[in-house]
């Protein structure tokens, strides 16, 4: 952020306003983590703030401080529309495009506020008045972190805020492995365990769930999995059946798409997932190396997200979504062997 838009925020925060701030749809530990750690700053500073998340989200997130405040805007709508119609401000946190809240869209379109943006995904659009957009950051979190710091109010954080900010940072870094990791991460979360983060429970919270339903899943998804030699690439598939009879709940396939880069030689792991209460497969993409799963989400599958992480979807049937993405593989093979 420019000095000119760290002076905007101050001033429109220097006096009481209604403030609705907002995740994307299917939120994970990121959204979760920096909309709550923003939330408890606002309402310390005694302002009327709510959260209002497009759906719900993984059990494993629900213990985070805070979280039984936020409000649902499919179970809730009719107080979640109204919120939205009297906030004089918005935040818009770890999305950086309207079409990422799914039926809050219209919503947020017709609001009067200003918008205010905290993103890190590539290629955000211009909806915000304040948008801070750092693609090399490796969370939504770590930059309210840096909000706070800009706003001088990094004295500010609590030990609930930690635990907020802490448990974003570590889910979207895949506890700390990801190249988007760098020494300025660990230094903020250095500060985080010093603010009070308690980083051994939080890890045991969030990744310390399974049940036997979730790991049969896992199971099912790992039988699936399809290794292509040629592209260095593999591929899972799960469909609804599959789901169906593991008994999966949101939030159980987490991590599964990571499986295929823990094998030696392959740099590009996806994982199909159909869905059919929305008639869509949902698709995750993550990679090693120089090669853009954000580029190829964009161009092949509505999606993107990040260098090495990023998310689709397909409104064509499982197998021949799947069909598709081997199809595109062959145009891609010299990048994927390089």
């Amino acid at each position: 952020m420019n000095l000119e838009e760290i002076n905007a925020v101050k001033k429109l925060l220097s006096k009481p306003q209604k403030i609705v701030i907002v995740p994307h749809k299917n939120p994970d530990g990121d959204a979760i983590g920096s909309t709550l750690a923003l939330w408890h700053y606002l309402k310390n500073m005694e302002h009327d703030a709510f959260i209002i998340s497009p759906n719900s989200y993984p059990k494993f997130l629900k213990w985070i401080p805070g979280n039984e405040q936020i409000l649902n805007f499919e179970k809730e709508n009719s107080q979640a529309k109204e919120k939205i119609k009297q906030a004089s401000l918005i935040f818009t946190l770890d999305f950086n495009h309207l079409g990422r809240i799914g039926q809050m869209e219209p919503a947020l379109e017709e609001a009067s506020a200003e918008f205010i943006m905290i993103d890190h995904h590539q290629a955000p659009s211009d909806y915000a008045h304040i948008t801070y957009s750092d693609i090399t950051m490796s969370s939504t979190c770590e930059m309210v972190y840096n909000f706070l710091e800009f706003l001088g109010d990094t004295d500010r954080i609590t030990p609930k805020m930690a635990d907020c900010l802490y448990t974003g940072i570590m889910t979207d870094t895949g506890s700390f492995k990801y190249s988007s990791t760098t020494s300025r991460t660990h230094k903020v979360v250095a500060q985080l365990i010093e603010k009070g983060a308690e980083n051994t429970k939080i890890h045991n919270l969030v990744y310390d769930t399974n049940t036997p339903s979730s790991l049969h899943l896992l199971g099912c998804a790992l039988k699936n999995m399809v290794i292509l030699e040629e592209y260095n690439t593999a591929y899972i598939i799960l469909s609804q059946e599959e789901l169906d009879a593991n008994n999966f709940q949101k939030g159980d396939t987490e991590g599964f798409v990571n499986y295929g880069l823990t094998l030696k030689g392959i740099n590009f792991a996806v994982i199909f997932i159909e869905n059919k209460e929305e008639g869509i497969i949902k698709i995750s993409f993550r990679s090693e190396g120089d090669f853009s799963v954000n580029e190829f989400a964009r161009k092949h599958f509505n999606g993107g997200g990040h260098t090495n992480a990023a998310g689709g979807r397909s409104d064509i049937s499982l197998t021949e979504t799947a069909k598709h993405f081997v199809a595109l593989l062959k145009g891609y093979k010299e990048e994927l062997n390089s």
